[in-house]
């Protein structure tokens, strides 16, 4: 039995029902004194205190069963019943709920996906393309879709299949020096590494007529332990779902870029979707790795190079042939309703500086983490808001929770609804987000660097089930070498002496906030070994197996969402931290000028304004530094400060955007053109030094410093008189 400890800090704390053992219910490292931005940092203590009391395992746990008790991919009639649940659970905590409506187009269940081994015979059999295992309840359900890539075309290719690796521009570039040739090939790849649609994309470069992706078991298999039902990895018929379109180009609606695809638009407004810039033309589908062994274990040609080697077991050949499958994939693509669900708490100070909070709703079938695991915590978390307002509580700033629909086929939801209200979103003060909360107990997070030690203080407000704050049990498992694949976090150039947090790629819904009109955003997730992502077997017996039996972590993860939102709402004086920020830019702009000197020599890049304009932004922030941790009392000083807070990431944008991409504005985070998910900083400068091309580094250095300039201005104009 888990130990029970409880800290009474001058009110009862009541523990909630959530089985037989209990997780601790307070922290003992929490201290009014390390809540900045309050002139009375003991009175928001003791709010927070009221708050971390309710959130409530059990009920976590009953939410989780209800959302995920149906697949319910985006668009359906399932979809619709879980919008229907989230908004009764907002209308019962007090928030002003509505639905709020696009119409899209999105990818449905298809109406055909095979493939078919053609050559040779001796390993011609018709090949699974479904998920099943011995034992699993789920599996059987006639609404779970089979498995297909979101975004692909439809068509019909036959052709020779060459291995690409993970199918990365250095894979493609190998098998040209290796002189394997894949134009009109079926390029097979694994998952990892990179976006899906990336792998698409450079497939499409090279002239490939078709791509397979499928989970080698080296990567989320059996090479990493025991295979589900037996343990957390991915058994040999699991299939990872996804979409593929090209969201590092722009996200949302393939036919709306910029603008939302309100219920009403004429379709003379759209992009025809075989224009899009978004979605590729390059046929792609996923496959299980059984699936991939009957295809790979045939391939010829020369040995691939020793680190393309996975985990089936048999030595891995590139190709071309004499392999032949036959891909037949019938979509059903159309325009559909989704459903967005915003709960709002009116601010009775600063109304207009919205807080704003989500998850995404969707899942490819059941997806009990991804994303429900989410929704789970985020319905505790306005459980708890809902207390507080039966106190007369009223938060500062207005707070707003989104339940987004459609992320899944490419952040629709989440994206439409900011273009949506993008005026209206001129001063909202911050996005957090919350996707795959739980999948195991391990606290991760990404922020803005404004944002990062404001994350690291929140989770020292929040017990751990393991004992503890969640900043010990985060501290203690990142100093655990066994844990360091779970605990890494991507931070190029940059040390720190506390918990590394990570940077804002994309993937999830933070994208449209921070990178086309910059708000600024953390997301947080508490994650463990998770082998069914994307599959049927992301359900609740996996979950309750392998994840959080007694829901404990789904209670964690609430309460740290929780916290950010009370303590961004109630502030005085908004806690961004820009000194660490404008040090952050610094460490990038210093390891982008060694590139430079060493890509271009006498041709590099002037470096030194926009160190200067890196360096007066860093002091800007230092200078603000004792007004957020002494707020003055004035009302109207109070207000221009935290103007300047919200403005200054707004600074950072360029207004044309980035060059062949201008949905994208920001100007140090975006996600790479070949990532797709992980953060490229200072994005333009970089990818003109990957093209080679000095002088359009420095013409995109120049707008970065421009940005700057601007970000440090606002700074330092709020700290002079009227």
């Amino acid at each position: 039995m888990q130990r029970v400890t409880a800290v009474l800090l001058g009110m009862l704390i009541f523990l909630p029902a959530a089985g037989q053992n209990q997780p601790p219910q307070t922290s003992s490292a929490t201290s009014a004194t390390a809540i900045t931005g309050f002139r009375d940092p003991q009175a928001e203590a003791q709010i927070e205190k009221s708050f971390i009391a309710v959130p409530d395992a059990k009920l976590a746990g009953e939410h989780l069963r209800t959302l995920t008790s149906t697949p319910h991919m985006t668009a359906t009639p399932e979809d619709r019943k879980t919008a229907d649940y989230v908004a009764e659970k907002f209308r019962a905590a007090g928030l002003q709920t509505q639905i709020v409506e696009y119409k899209v187009w999105l990818a449905g269940k298809p109406d055909e996906v095979s493939l078919q081994i053609v050559f040779p015979k001796i390993a011609r059999q018709p090949l699974q393309l479904r998920e099943h295992v011995d034992g699993d309840k789920y599996q059987d359900d006639p609404r779970v879709v089979q498995p297909f890539n979101a975004g692909s075309p439809s068509g019909e290719v036959e052709g020779d299949v060459v291995y690409a690796n993970y199918g990365r521009p250095e894979d493609f570039r190998k098998l040209q020096d290796m002189k394997i040739d894949v134009r009109g090939k079926i390029v097979i790849t694994r998952y990892g590494n990179n976006y899906r649609g990336v792998k698409s994309h450079v497939a499409e470069q090279y002239g490939a007529a078709a791509v397979i992706i499928y989970s080698d078991p080296s990567d989320d298999g059996y090479v990493k332990g025991d295979v589900y039902p037996k343990g957390p990895w991915r058994p040999d018929s699991g299939v990872q779902r996804g979409s593929v379109g090209y969201i590092f180009k722009y996200p949302g609606d393939a036919t709306t870029p910029g603008f939302a695809s309100v219920p009403d638009l004429p379709d003379s407004k759209r992009i025809a979707p075989e224009k899009s810039g978004d979605m590729p033309t390059v046929l792609t589908m996923p496959i299980s790795y059984g699936d991939a062994k009957m295809i790979l274990q045939e391939v010829g040609g020369p040995e691939s190079p020793r680190d393309w080697q996975g985990g089936l077991p048999f030595t891995y050949h590139v190709g071309p042939g004499p392999t032949r499958v036959h891909m037949r994939l019938k979509l059903n693509y159309a325009y559909r309703t989704i459903w967005d669900v915003i709960g709002t708490i009116p601010g009775k100070e600063f109304p207009d500086e919205m807080v704003i909070g989500g998850n995404h709703r969707d899942a490819w079938v059941y997806g009990t983490v991804d994303p429900s695991s989410g929704t789970a915590a985020m319905l505790e978390t306005v459980h708890g808001m809902g207390e507080l307002l039966k106190t007369g509580w009223r938060p500062k700033r207005t707070i707003v929770f989104g339940s987004w629909d459609a992320e899944e086929q490419g952040l629709i939801g989440s994206t439409e609804w900011v273009e949506d209200q993008e005026k209206k979103l001129g001063s909202a003060a911050v996005y957090f987000n919350m996707d795959t909360a739980v999948s195991g107990s391990l606290f991760a997070a990404s922020a803005v660097p404004s944002l990062k030690q404001f994350l690291r203080d929140a989770t020292k407000a929040v017990p751990s089930p393991s004992g503890g704050s969640v900043y010990d049990a985060w501290l203690k498992s990142k100093q655990n070498p066994a844990n360091a694949d779970a605990v890494r976090t991507k931070m190029p150039n940059v040390q720190t002496s506390d918990l590394p947090v990570g940077d804002l790629g994309s993937g999830s819904d933070f994208t449209p906030f921070l990178q086309h009109i910059g708000v600024p955003a953390t997301d947080i997730s508490s994650n463990g070994p998770y082998g069914v992502y994307h599959s049927t077997f992301d359900n609740l017996q996996w979950f309750e197996t392998f994840a959080d039996p007694n829901f404990f972590y789904e209670q964690e993860m609430a309460r740290v969402f929780g916290i950010q939102v009370l303590r961004m709402a109630n502030a005085d004086v908004l806690p961004h931290d820009y000194e660490t920020y404008g040090k952050e830019i610094t460490a990038y702009l210093e390891a982008l000028q060694r590139r430079c000197g060493t890509a271009f020599g006498k041709q590099s890049p002037d470096f030194a304004p926009s160190l200067d304009a890196a360096h007066r932004l860093t002091s800007a922030g230092h200078s603000l530094l004792t007004l957020q941790s002494a707020p003055p009392q004035s009302a109207d000083t109070q207000k221009k400060l935290n103007q300047a807070l919200i403005s200054a990431e707004r600074q950072m944008l360029a207004p044309e955007g980035l060059p062949k991409r201008p949905w994208f504005r920001h100007t140090i985070y975006a996600p790479g053109e070949f990532t797709g998910y992980a953060a490229v900083v200072v994005p333009s400068v970089t990818e003109a030094v990957d093209n080679g091309d000095a002088q359009a580094a420095q013409t995109q250095l120049n707008a970065v410093t421009a940005a700057l300039v601007r970000a440090a201005e606002v700074l330092e104009n709020s700290q002079k008189g009227d």
